[in-house]
C-alpha cells in the first residue's frame, strides 16, 4: 500500500459535503473550508434562497458544484424527502455536517418544561437526519464521515459569574442538548463502524458574533488561557479534518476548539 501524502488526506476531490445552518456564523466558514479541500458543497436552511446565495459564493475547486437546498432539522419527518431532493440533484453524499440550531435562549429561571423539549427536538433532528444518511451510504456500499456540532458546554458548566448581571444564565436546556449530542455520537459510532461510516463530534468553545454583550465578552476571556475569544475560520482546520480520510481512524470522538477552556 502506498502511503497517502498530507495533502491527499484532507483531499476531498469528488466527494459531496451537505452542511446545516451552513450561513450562520460558524457555518459559513465550515462551508468555505469544504470547499477549499475540493468538496463540492450542500448548504442547507430553511430559508433556500438563503442558502442559494451561500452556496453560490463558495470557492469552486474543479469540477466541484455547490448546492443552496431547503431543510429543516426540526421537522424530522421532512428529512427523507428534503434529502432525497438533494442526492436527486447532487448525485450523492458522502460527508454529513449537523450543524443547524434552534435556539432556544430561556434561562433555568424562566425556561418552561415545554421550551425544553424544544430545544431537545435539536437532537432529534440531528439523529433522524444522520439515519437517513446512514442509509443512502448502506445502500451505495459507500463510506461516510458523520460530524456532529457539540459545544464546550457539553462537556463542562458554564461560570455563572460571566453572566450574572449581564444577560440570562447560559441556558440549562443547551447544556443537557450539547451533553447529549457528545454521546449520541459515541452511540452512533459503536453501531455504524461496521458500516464504515464513521461519527465524530466538533465542539466549539466561546465564538461570540458581535451581538454578544461586551461585558459578556469580557468575562469570558477571563476564564480562557489563551485570553481571547474564537475567530470561525479557527474552525475550518477541524472541521475538514474530521471530514476526510486524515481521519479515517478515528471515530466517536469530541473534539474540542475551545482555546483551552475545558483543560482548567
Amino acid at each position: 500500500m502506498t502511503e497517502p501524502t498530507v495533502s491527499q488526506l484532507f483531499d476531498l476531490t469528488g466527494r459531496v459535503a451537505l452542511i446545516t445552518g451552513g450561513t450562520g456564523h460558524l457555518g459559513s466558514a465550515m462551508a468555505r473550508a469544504l470547499a477549499e479541500v475540493g468538496a463540492s458543497v450542500v448548504i442547507t436552511s430553511r430559508d433556500r434562497s438563503k442558502a442559494e446565495t451561500a452556496a453560490a459564493a463558495l470557492p469552486r475547486i474543479g469540477k466541484a458544484q455547490h448546492l443552496g437546498a431547503e431543510l429543516d432539522h426540526m421537522q424530522p419527518e421532512s428529512l427523507t424527502e428534503r434529502f432525497a431532493d438533494v442526492v436527486q440533484r447532487a448525485g450523492q453524499v458522502d460527508v454529513l455536517v449537523n450543524n443547524g440550531h434552534a435556539a432556544q435562549g430561556s434561562d433555568w429561571t424562566t425556561v418552561t418544561p415545554e421550551q425544553f423539549n424544544q430545544q431537545l427536538a435539536n437532537a432529534t433532528g440531528y439523529f433522524e437526519l444522520s439515519r437517513v444518511f446512514r442509509q443512502h451510504l448502506v445502500d451505495r456500499h459507500a463510506p461516510g464521515s458523520i460530524i456532529l456540532l457539540g459545544s464546550m458546554y457539553g462537556v463542562v458548566a458554564s461560570y455563572a459569574d460571566a453572566y450574572e448581571g449581564v444577560c440570562p444564565a447560559s441556558p440549562v436546556a443547551y447544556h443537557a442538548l450539547k451533553g447529549g449530542i457528545v454521546h449520541m455520537t459515541r452511540h452512533l459510532a459503536a453501531y455504524w463502524a461496521k458500516d464504515h461510516i464513521r461519527v465524530n463530534c466538533l465542539s466549539p468553545g466561546p465564538f461570540p458574533t458581535e451581538k454578544v454583550p461586551a461585558e459578556m465578552v469580557s468575562r469570558l476571556t477571563t476564564k480562557l488561557p489563551m485570553k481571547r475569544m474564537g475567530q470561525p475560520h479557527e474552525l475550518k482546520g477541524a472541521i475538514v479534518f474530521l471530514a476526510s480520510d486524515a481521519s479515517s481512524f478515528m471515530t466517536g470522538q469530541n473534539l474540542l476548539i475551545d482555546g483551552g477552556w475545558t483543560a482548567w
